[in-house]
């Protein structure tokens, strides 16, 4: 398994809503990591920036990039494309650096079919209550009760893929779920996780 200081490639998803994208921001602060800025279809939420949160283009646009082959991986979600550039990617990687990228599943199998030289690193972000994943995608999306309906209609879907991620950790505490996190990503050989623990929990969340 190549080491991190020659560029890996870790990617986090989750459903909508569970922390992932904050995890991915706090993962990026530390020294030789760099977040996978992505190009997207959709409108950005309050604060986001160009070129900081997504690269923000139109759907036409994006259409054409996927038949020049510009993307690593994309993907349509809740009706917006989304899709991680090839070339940023890359030149990232050969400098050494490590890539974490704030994708789903259909994007993280593609990557992982791609059989890429450069060391694969997958983890599955789960919320800890369906509840508490309510109460946050409220608070995310100003109250938009429209998109909220629509993420929490997806969760069941996306939640069916925990088994395909080489790591699956609940996030019920950000500052302890990141360290979690931290300690997989630095740990050169692969750590095991209760897995019966982890069905018990997606049990949960399903009813």
């Amino acid at each position: 398994m190549p080491s991190l200081n020659k560029g890996s490639m870790i990617i986090l998803s989750s459903p909508s809503g569970a922390g992932k994208t904050t995890l991915v921001k706090k993962i990026s602060k530390n020294k030789n990591f760099s977040v996978s800025i992505s190009h997207t279809t959709r409108l950005p939420r309050p604060n986001e920036k160009n070129g900081k949160d997504y690269y923000f283009i139109s759907k036409n646009y994006f259409k054409r990039l996927i038949k020049k082959g510009e993307f690593l991986e994309h993907a349509k979600v809740f009706d917006n494309y989304y899709g991680s550039s090839k070339g940023l990617v890359t030149e990232k990687i050969k400098k050494g650096k490590n890539i974490v990228f704030d994708i789903d599943w259909q994007g993280t199998r593609q990557i992982r079919n791609k059989n890429l030289i450069y060391r694969l690193l997958t983890i599955f972000i789960l919320p800890p209550s369906k509840k508490e994943l309510y109460t946050r995608l409220i608070k995310r999306e100003k109250k938009n009760m429209k998109t909220v309906k629509k993420r929490m209609k997806g969760f069941t879907k996306d939640l069916s893929r925990w088994t395909e991620y080489d790591y699956v950790i609940i996030n019920d505490d950000l500052n302890n779920c990141y360290k979690k996190i931290m300690k997989v990503i630095r740990n050169k050989k692969k750590i095991s996780f209760d897995r019966e623990f982890i069905q018990k929990h997606v049990k949960k969340l399903l009813n």
